[in-house]
């Protein structure tokens, strides 16, 4: 039986540096060749200058927090895929982001995370992400199919029905966010449903606390995390409990110091950038806006790239919610939309292990008296794909602090 997914994950690092600079070479060449974004980003950089991984820092970064921006003025994706290049499926996170996927085994190379959670061929794995716009049940979907698992596409909520599922089918595996899976089991329990056939899981797009782990371990469930975004793709995954996240292969992984293009030291915290080697959507430099740290040393398991310290926050005030994210900007529009809001500031904190949000709007009441609470929580759900509580609030009540997100958790 092999040990690992991928048959270079315990290759040397000397090995590991000289095939990713082959590949990095060859995409950056690519990149500038056949995108229209990375012809000008890449117009004036002598590209036979960089041939080691330290050489990264002379290239531009692009920032996931520009692209909004970016995509407005050359939709759907910014020139960053190549030209009369054939895409799949096109999603759509908040923000508005799109994001492409393309054909292919194991695109989002989620496979590496999987199989390090121990699936494996014949499992059968009921995926709670979203197939629905955002990519993340596809993510999921593609990289346990990879190991040979059967998929139960049933995505987030309707928990009655999915504990159904469970008694019925009975999975062995489940992959989605912790909180979803606390919520199968503590409404399991409530209604008196045995879904004991769950014994591992992998999961992801929210903080994987120590209550879960514990709450996790007594249901007899051992769960692992991956780190992956929309965007890239699998960036890390755990392999050994509460050991860090070994980053994924074909992917480079530097840490750089919050608003700047320069590498910290191992260990010390920093914005998480990631070039990905991937043909359909070259992302190079990308700025993930995440938090994390370089590890020392290598996992036990025997995989021997680098570890991170897995999430950690952010390097803006763009936040994850019920692994959605949620930006600055579709609170302000938030704002806009209803006349007579005058500062919006949008708490989101943790209750009974579930992300909450809560919206306060600083109004002059009076001189609108009655704005409507109803409308603008149907606004916040409409701008994020998430509910929330609304509270009005007098004026002058929120500081002046710009601070438009402020995570509690």
């Amino acid at each position: 039986m092999r040990p690992f997914f991928h048959p270079l994950e315990a290759q040397s690092a000397a090995a590991r540096e000289h095939s990713l600079m082959l590949a990095l070479s060859e995409q950056l060449t690519f990149a500038k060749l056949h995108c229209d974004y990375y012809a000008k980003l890449l117009a004036d950089i002598d590209l036979s200058q960089i041939n080691h991984l330290d050489d990264l820092a002379k290239l531009p970064i692009t920032r996931k927090a520009d692209l909004i921006a970016l995509q407005s003025d050359a939709p759907p994706f910014a020139g960053m895929t190549p030209k009369q290049h054939r895409v799949g499926r096109i999603f759509k996170s908040p923000g508005p982001i799109y994001e492409p996927e393309c054909d292919g085994f194991d695109w989002w190379r989620m496979g590496q995370a999987f199989f390090a959670a121990g699936f494996r061929a014949g499992d059968l794995v009921q995926n709670c992400l979203s197939y629905h716009l955002t990519p993340g049940g596809f993510i999921m979907d593609s990289g346990a199919k990879a190991c040979g698992c059967s998929v139960i596409p049933a995505g987030p909520g309707q928990s009655e029905m999915q504990l159904d599922l469970i008694e019925s089918l009975k999975p062995n595996g489940y992959c989605g966010t912790p909180s979803f899976l606390n919520i199968l089991l503590e409404k399991a329990y409530e209604q008196d449903k045995d879904i004991s056939s769950i014994t591992k899981a992998l999961v992801s797009g929210e903080a994987l606390t120590q209550p879960l782990k514990s709450q996790f371990a007594k249901a007899g469930i051992e769960v692992k995390q991956a780190y992956a975004t929309a965007d890239i793709g699998l960036i890390a995954f755990e392999s050994v409990s509460d050991a860090g996240l070994v980053i994924a292969e074909d992917i480079i992984v530097e840490i750089v110091r919050p608003g700047t293009l320069i590498p910290v030291a191992d260990g010390e915290v920093g914005e998480v950038v990631v070039t990905s080697f991937n043909r359909d959507y070259p992302l190079i430099r990308f700025a993930t806006g995440d938090l994390s740290a370089i590890m020392p040393g290598a996992s036990d398991c025997g995989r021997t790239n680098k570890r991170i310290k897995g999430w950690m926050g952010r390097a803006d005030q763009t936040c994850k919610v019920k692994g959605l994210f949620v930006h600055p900007e579709q609170i302000e529009r938030v704002r806009r939309h209803h006349a007579g809001i005058d500062k919006v500031r949008l708490l989101v904190s943790n209750e009974q292990n579930r992300d909450v949000m809560r919206l306060l709007c600083e109004v002059d009441s009076s001189v609108h008296p009655q704005l409507d609470i109803a409308a603008i929580a149907q606004t916040l759900r409409a701008e994020t794909q998430l509910s929330g509580e609304v509270a009005l609030v007098a004026l002058a009540a929120l500081a002046n602090d710009g601070v438009v997100i402020e995570d509690q958790r």
